[in-house]
């Protein structure tokens, strides 16, 4: 059976190279009985490895047994993996079997096998070496033949050497190591991960399948997915039950994605470059600044008309000098700033608060108003007058946005 063969039989989406190679090893140990350790990011679908393994091996008419060893308490795992006889503990009422007997001839499947308790620990090394273990409360030894397939998703090595996780255990897991890449490195993947799962909740739910516009395509493409395929398939379905419109663009998709601490949260601006033009991008760049800068200018008026002084450095002489760019020759020295009114400042010049005011900074104001405005208007029309998606493309919050509306006299649609 070739890679395309398991890809079809198990559903698996995609043909990034990394993941072709992680199918293509599965295939050629499957025959053997080596043990094999499946690493990678949780939500990576680990656990199609293991069912590859079993169902073109030899023991494919053998039991496959999945457990995952995070879920079951340190006090029963070892109930659990090895059995017990009566009496063993309180509450044993009776003898039972456990996995490794129940699968005696197939395959057993150690999901979050990092979670083993050092004990259990102890007793798998010797089942993957012997053949051979002893029910809790019992003496008696039992052979059993079984493939193990173990997976993780923490780095084993650190778990070593922190004395979480037995060396030896480790390399006798690790004969065969396959490595699933997270979906962040299978760019050319997600989108038809996407269709797929679109179509399954189609179907499921009895509703046309969502899709997306191309910028919302390069949204998700560039999104890291720090849960993976099952975080892809999550927001998926949710698109698909809670969304009316059958297609997703960029600024709705944005708001589904969570966005990622101390990673640079991917927002739509700096993925699909073509939702804006150049101007339009300009414009949201004065329209996000013009706060601080009316806020930067209400300050050095109020200083001056105060007749204080004001100690700026070169640079920050040199900023100031160009929002008030309204003297007739330059300051001599530009470490300084100094009130209207004063000897140094040239003759002739306005000293009152209000001409500084009006008239550079009014004309400047007016302009950002202007292109303010017009960014509004532009992000109203394209959402059809929904002021949340509005916002979200302009940056700001819903509330501001409905003043902004007031204050210019648009119509919101």
């Amino acid at each position: 059976m070739n890679s395309q063969q398991v890809k079809q039989r198990f559903s698996i989406i995609g043909n990034a190279p990394l993941l072709n190679r992680a199918i293509e090893v599965a295939i050629q140990v499957a025959p053997t009985d080596i043990s094999v350790l499946v690493t990678g990011e949780s939500g990576t679908g680990k656990e199609i490895i293991p069912q590859i393994i079993h169902h073109i091996s030899a023991r494919k008419h053998g039991e496959y047994i999945a457990v995952n060893c995070g879920a079951i308490p340190e006090g029963t795992i070892d109930s659990e993996l090895f059995g017990h006889e009566k009496g063993a503990f309180t509450g044993a009422s009776g003898s039972r079997q456990g996995y490794f007997e129940v699968a005696d001839g197939g395959t057993i499947f150690l999901d979050e096998v990092a979670e083993l308790p050092m004990q259990t620990q102890v007793r798998l090394l010797r089942v993957l070496e012997t053949g051979e273990f002893i029910r809790v409360g019992s003496s008696k030894v039992i052979k059993t033949n079984v493939r193990v397939v173990a997976a993780t998703n923490e780095n084993m090595l650190k778990a070593i050497s922190s004395g979480k996780f037995r060396e030896d255990l480790y390399y006798r897991l690790n004969t065969v190591p396959i490595q699933l890449p997270p979906l962040r490195d299978r760019h050319e993947d997600i989108h038809l991960i996407f269709r797929k799962f679109a179509q399954d909740f189609a179907d499921k739910y009895r509703m046309p399948p969502i899709k997306l516009t191309e910028d919302a395509v390069a949204l998700m493409t560039a999104y890291p997915w720090p849960g993976n395929i099952r975080q892809l398939k999550n927001l998926v379905e949710q698109l698909s039950v809670i969304e009316t419109l059958r297609e997703i663009n960029a600024i709705l998709l944005d708001s589904y994605l969570p966005k990622i601490a101390d990673k640079s949260p991917v927002r739509i601006n700096e993925t699909v470059n073509e939702s804006f033009s150049e101007r339009e991008i300009m414009y949201k760049f004065l329209f996000e600044m013009k706060k601080d800068l009316t806020e930067l200018k209400k300050l050095v008026v109020e200083l001056i008309s105060q007749g204080k002084d004001i100690d700026l450095n070169h640079d920050q002489a040199a900023v100031v000098n160009r929002i008030y760019n309204d003297l007739n020759e330059p300051i001599n020295d530009p470490s300084r700033i100094l009130p209207p009114g004063r000897p140094e400042m040239p003759t002739g010049q306005k000293s009152d608060t209000e001409t500084y005011e009006n008239h550079e900074v009014y004309e400047e104001s007016l302009s950002l108003g202007d292109r303010e405005k017009e960014l509004i208007q532009k992000a109203l029309e394209k959402h059809r007058g929904k002021r949340k998606y509005a916002a979200s493309e302009l940056g700001i919050s819903e509330r501001t946005l409905y003043r902004k509306i007031k204050e210019f006299n648009l119509t919101d649609l």
